[in-house]
């Protein structure tokens, strides 16, 4: 409960809980104030001005300009709290995690819309305080937690779910003593790694199923202090809050071995750790000899090494926000304090994991942010970059990803762990080898947006230059097989802009340290013709899945590096669709290229047909010269209509003016380049009869080249115009 006293009526006060109260008359008698969420925990009121309020609470945060007679939206602002955090193995992946007084989700990590939002998030099994388990393959059946022990089974299919808490007493209100099974507010709940139908669940003993939790088997006694006198009805003596929340003497962290399904440890909210290595017959306790009384957060055991794991101990419940991670090598008959590094106000640890790749890479979740460790954690340093400064609950390596679970800022993903992995190959130039790719087009998210920004397209290309010189450039070429079909530099070339033509290229950084950058998968950009409005873009087509190379170039060092890109999953394909898709874009591309290119260059005739006009204007005996060459100029205006359309000046223009050949078929070459690569019979039958009018104006032009051409350039010769011709 908070009461804030309005700073311009003393008979103003409100009192915010779980409702708002709002008093006019000094506190005699209370309205409920309404606002968009319950558990409403702050209220600022403008010194000067009491109308201009802002409210938080455990769905956000609002703003009221009225004094609260309405509120702004909380879907404008990312300020979820999330638990815990994990990802299955989808493609793209989706995120899930239970946010604090809103329903456990899973969201999709990008979308093929502009951005992630609101339509991309959906409520899952469990409740607010939900650890989340499924099979990462397959996650049709999802396992999820709530206060009290709750726990639910949900079926994807039909969206729908089955509580089956392994003892189902009501436990709201009652005193925990007295309970047979004593669960924290956030359970822990997993899955086996080896096998997805074992699910496990911890209160104060650790609980097994493997019919879905029709039956559960307790493997576990009890694996924390156990001190009845803590056991007491949450918030006493002050308030009885007996939801679940004050919960003591539970198990708050579980976790399996990848290298054995056998190996479990388990840590309690009240500082003890357990270790079962032949799958909860017998347990040992190993926690650290001194360790003092506060949760064990989170449990790691490292992917590389079956005695090595990490522990994490927060201590702020007893005013010390001092960071404790410990790290033991014998599975935890020894234990050693790895925080050195991790320093400033309340940067207590919450969570540490291990990078599945390297050996000793280690990333650290604080109250007040991230860390990052090379060193197997005895050394840290900040690694902060963009993401706010927030409590870190939880962190989940998917795909290469980092994903963060943070307490108010919603989730954060930092995608590619690549260059942080190669970070210890870094000596001089140096291409990061990029995760592969998938061939999955999402539209870019616009910067000022507030919905979740998509990854970026194709391939993340990060390099690193030690030292910067101006006047070399930085190139990297993408190769198929030996062909470069697209260089990128940094060197920023000073090219004509028009409306409808192409945009320029997106140059390279040059800064010193890493730069990213990305390849779209698209070749090259199509030739324009100068001035021209196209409706249509002059990106050149996306490549198939695939083997490709991408090669760095700066000063004398080159550096290569392999790129994959593999088919979207969730489309039903095959490489012979793909064949037939990029012959076609092949074909399309090519009589694009033929088209602007053959058009530039009778327009250069053109402007030396306007120049001959233009000095020998006037003189008689090239009058007839004169002549041929307006024919020509005519012909060549008259074909050139049937090719572009000169016209088009604005978007709009292109429902005003009639679309030519180039603009058709750079419409038909969007229409192709999709990403299911399935060829449409209509798209084939018009880029036959796109073809065939082009062989007819190729025919047209041979016409005016061999006859008109010809007998200009054999009168110009008779003629015998001067090399350099002065004014008479």
């Amino acid at each position: 409960m908070e009461i804030f006293a309005d700073p311009q009526d003393e008979n103003k006060v409100y009192v915010l809980n779980a409702p708002t109260l709002k008093s006019i008359d000094g506190g005699k008698t209370f309205q409920r104030l309404s606002t968009p969420h319950g558990d409403n925990h702050h209220l600022w009121i403008h010194p000067n001005n009491n109308q201009l309020m802002i409210n938080s609470n455990d769905g956000g945060a609002n703003v009221s300009l009225n004094g609260g007679q309405s509120w702004s939206t909380q879907q404008n602002q990312p300020t979820s709290q999330f638990y815990r955090v994990i990802a299955d193995a989808q493609v793209p992946y989706h995120v899930y995690g239970g946010q604090q007084d809103n329903s456990a989700i899973g969201i999709k990590s990008r979308d093929s819309d502009s951005g992630i939002d609101w339509k991309d998030w959906y409520s899952v099994a469990g409740c607010e305080s939900a650890f989340l388990a499924f099979d990462p393959k397959n996650p049709e059946v999802v396992y999820g937690g709530c206060y009290q022990g709750i726990i639910e089974r949900w079926h994807r299919a039909t969206k729908s779910g089955k509580e089956i808490k392994e003892y189902p007493e009501l436990a709201l209100g009652n005193v925990p003593k007295d309970f047979k099974y004593r669960f924290n507010w956030n359970a822990p709940i997993l899955s086996a790694p080896t096998d997805s139908n074992t699910i496990y669940h911890a209160g104060n003993v650790v609980f097994k199923t493997q019919n879905g939790g029709i039956d559960w088997e307790v493997i576990s006694p009890d694996l924390t202090r156990n001190n009845k006198a803590q056991q007491i009805p949450g918030g006493t003596p002050f308030t009885n809050e007996a939801a679940g929340g004050e919960n003591y003497n539970t198990l708050m962290s579980l976790a399996t071995s990848p290298h054995s399904p056998e190996v479990l440890w388990a840590g309690s909210d009240d500082g003890l750790i357990h270790i079962t290595q032949d799958g909860g017959k017998n347990w040992k306790n190993v926690t650290p000899k001194g360790l003092e009384e506060g949760i064990i957060n989170s449990i790691e055991v490292s992917p590389h090494d079956e005695a090595t794991a990490y522990i994490t101990l927060m201590r702020y419940k007893f005013m010390d926000l001092t960071p404790y991670i410990y790290k033991t090598k014998d599975f935890g008959a020894t234990w050693e304090l790895i925080t050195e590094g991790i320093s400033g106000a309340h940067t207590f640890v919450r969570v540490v994991r291990a990078d599945p790749k390297v050996p000793g890479l280690l990333y650290a979740g604080t109250e007040t942010g991230f860390y990052i460790s090379y060193t197997d954690g005895a050394q840290w340093e900040a690694f902060q970059n963009n993401l706010p400064v927030v409590p870190i609950n939880d962190l989940y390596i998917q795909d290469n990803d980092l994903i963060a679970a943070t307490a108010g800022r919603s989730f954060w993903i930092l995608d590619d762990l690549s260059p942080i992995q190669e970070q210890k190959q870094v000596t001089g130039v140096h291409l990061v080898t990029p995760k592969p790719a998938y061939r999955i087009f999402s539209r870019s998210t616009p910067k000022k947006s507030t919905q979740g920004t998509n990854p970026l397209n194709g391939v993340i290309l990060d390099y690193y230059l030690p030292k910067v010189i101006d006047s070399l450039e930085v190139t990297i070429e993408i190769l198929d097989g030996t062909e470069v079909i697209r260089t990128y530099t940094s060197k920023k070339e000073k090219t004509k802009t028009w409306q409808g033509g192409p945009s320029p290229e997106r140059p390279l950084s040059k800064k010193e340290g890493f730069n990213r950058f990305h390849w779209d998968l698209r070749r090259g950009q199509l030739p324009s013709v100068e001035d021209v409005f196209v409706y249509g873009n002059y990106s050149g087509s996306r490549v198939a899945p695939g083997n490709y190379k991408a090669r760095l170039k700066y000063n004398t060092t080159e550096k290569v590096v392999s790129l994959s890109v593999m088919p979207n999953p969730n489309l039903s394909t095959t490489a012979a669709d793909f064949e037939a898709q990029q012959q076609l874009l092949r074909q399309i591309e090519g009589g694009i290229k033929s088209v602007h290119q053959t058009v530039t260059e009778m327009r250069s005739v053109q402007k030396q047909l306007q120049h001959y006009h233009q000095i020998l204007e006037g003189q008689d005996k090239y009058q007839s010269l004169l002549e041929k060459a307006e024919m020509i100029d005519e012909k060549l205006k008259n074909w050139e209509k049937e090719l572009i359309q000169p016209d088009q000046k604005t978007f709009q223009d292109v429902i005003n003016f009639h679309n030519k050949l180039n603009a058709e078929w750079m419409y038909l070459k969007d229409f192709v380049d999709s990403e299911d690569p399935k060829v449409t019979q209509g798209a084939l039958d018009r880029h036959y009869d796109l073809e065939k009018q082009w062989v007819t104006q190729r025919t047209k032009l041979n016409q005016i080249i061999e006859q008109d051409f010809q007998a200009f350039e054999s009168e110009f010769k008779s003629a015998e115009v001067p090399v350099l011709i002065f004014s008479e």
